[in-house]
Formats: C-alpha cells, structure tokens, sequence
C-alpha cells in the first residue's frame, strides 16, 4: 500500500515507502512470532495499581531538573523552559479506552498542576508514545511547539489540525525556543499505529541542547551492534544526562532487536559517555513478560558488574524529582 505519512525520494534509511535501521537487525516479527510469544509464555503478574506521591512542579527552574512523570513521559526544566517527553496522562496506552495496557502508577504530576509547556518531544507513533488524546490537551491549554520525526507529522496534523509541528529526519536540528534546540538522534525501533503502516513514520531520539547542558533523550531502541550509539558520541560529545530505556524487554527471542534490556542500557551509558543517566520505559504500563520491578534489579546488576557507581545511573521512579 501507498505510505499515508510521508513522500519523499529513497534514501539510505528510506526505500521510498517504509523507514529501515540501515546495517542494524530487522526489527519486523511474523504473526506466527507473534503467536508464538502470546501463546508461548506466562507474563508475570504486575500489581493492579502501585501508589504514586504525585508532586506539583515550579512554573520554572533555572537549572536542569527531570521530573518522571511515568514511562517515557518526562518533564524536563532548564533555562525557564518547560519540555515533554513522549507525553502520556490516559489510562491505556492503546488505540481503545477499554483494552490494552493499562496504567499502573499514576502520572507523577496531575495534568492540571504542569507547568506552562514551551515544547513536546516526540520519539514515534507507538500508542505509549504518541498520544493523541495527551496531545489534544496540551494543545488546548499550553499550545507548546510539537517535535517529531518524519511522518508522525501527518498522524498529529490529522487530529489536532491547528498544532504547532516541527517534524526533522535523523541529523536534523530545531529550534525550540531561543537557545533551547533539539536533535533528531539514530534509534534502532519501528513504528505502526496500525496493521497495515509498519515503519511508514520515522522513530528518533531526541539530543536536547540548552544552556545548561545537553539531554538525551533516546527513545526507544534495541541495541545492535552498538554502531549508533558510538556514532551519538561522536557527533555531539557525551550528554550530561542520558534518558535511556531499561524496561519491556522479556522475552528476549522478540525483543531484543527493538528495545535493550539493563545490560545494553548499561553498555548505551558506556558508549554515549553521559555524566548521569534516568532509567525509563519501565513500571507505568506492562507490555512485556518481565516482572515489574525486574529492570531495576537488572540495572543494578549490570552497573556492578560493569563497575560503575549507581549513582550514575537512576532507575527513574515515577513522581521522582532528579536534580543536575
């Protein structure tokens, strides 16, 4: 079929109608895979609701504050600038309000007390990612700028036709605000909000420079052989702080090629060289096989292992205010 989302020329990560990981594992499964999996094992069994102490951000801070608002969703202040992450305040993250992976924690911070957004980062159209429901919000109340990779441009501009998009290819830099600029990062992952649009919307990450330093913010991602992330380095230096998945990774067999486990988070610190890292992407809704608490303990194992001081490298708990 046509690609609904973009038209564009062939490129090296492009074949003129689905986006590809150029020199990286395929990340696409059969419906027999699939079955396999559904079928194949027991998920372990999350708890129907964890407590949150939810917290009120100040309109503004001067210096680089995270706050975890709960999986990908993170509100970054810097600069008396307020940015979102992958932003995500429904109850599912699914196309249904009645089926699909349901919210645990509740968001760290209640919608209604968010500081003033100047800008949302998205990474792809998955729906615990992209949430168009999220975003007809914070249209409404905020009317922030809106970043995404090619093609997700399409899907927001159809259900919020007054947004303010800003859409970029990997490489490619934009401006957020007046010293605040973010750039579109490698990820090795795929997008679909559907059955039939498979790798039709590009999937990025975000490297965000502000005057009081850089954030990553990688989106989701398998690891590879490692090549993008020693290419990040190399391009931009290594980040103050790194905002790297940890979670949904089980069962290994079909996932790995799309997102890394603690180990291979552990080895992204390592490539990308971050001063401090934010374990994300775990806890807030369950979509894979592993037990909730599972990446925390997998991320402490790996840090020992490779020697590094936990402090570095936070698992991020929903509601929790990190400082840099």
């Amino acid at each position: 079929m046509p690609n609904p989302y973009h038209s564009a020329p062939p490129s090296d990560h492009f074949d003129g109608t689905r986006f590809f990981n150029p020199g990286q594992p395929a990340t696409d499964r059969t419906l027999s895979e699939v079955l396999r999996w559904k079928w194949g094992t027991r998920p372990a069994r999350w708890p129907a609701m964890v407590l949150v102490e939810q917290v009120r951000p100040a309109a503004s801070s001067d210096a680089l504050k995270i706050t975890m608002i709960g999986h990908a969703t993170l509100l970054i202040q810097m600069a008396g600038v307020n940015v979102l992450t992958d932003p995500v305040w429904s109850d599912r993250a699914s196309p249904f309000s009645f089926a699909g992976p349901k919210r645990v924690t509740a968001p760290g911070v209640a919608f209604e007390h968010l500081p003033p957004i100047h800008a949302v980062l998205l990474s792809h159209n998955h729906y615990d990612h992209l949430d168009l429901a999220t975003l007809r919000r914070l249209q409404a109340g905020h009317d922030p700028l809106m970043v995404m990779p090619l093609g997700n441009d399409a899907i927001v501009r159809r259900a919020i036709p007054d947004a303010r998009i800003a859409v970029g290819d990997w490489h490619d830099r934009i401006d957020l605000v007046p010293g605040v600029a973010t750039i579109l990062t490698r990820a090795n992952h795929w997008s679909a909000r559907g059955v039939n649009d498979r790798r039709m919307a590009l999937w990025a990450g975000h490297w965000l420079e502000t005057p009081v330093g850089s954030v990553w913010f990688a989106g989701d991602t398998g690891y590879g052989d490692g090549a993008i992330f020693r290419d990040i380095r190399a391009r931009h230096g290594a980040p103050e702080v790194a905002l790297i998945p940890i979670g949904a990774y089980e069962p290994r067999w079909f996932m790995a090629n799309q997102h890394v486990n603690p180990a291979e988070a552990v080895a992204i610190l390592q490539d990308v060289g971050a001063a401090q890292a934010l374990g994300i992407h775990w806890g807030s809704f369950q979509l894979t096989d592993e037990p909730r608490g599972a990446p925390v303990e997998a991320l402490a194992a790996a840090l020992d292992e490779a020697q590094i001081p936990t402090a570095r490298f936070v698992a991020a708990e929903v509601g929790g205010v990190y400082r840099f």
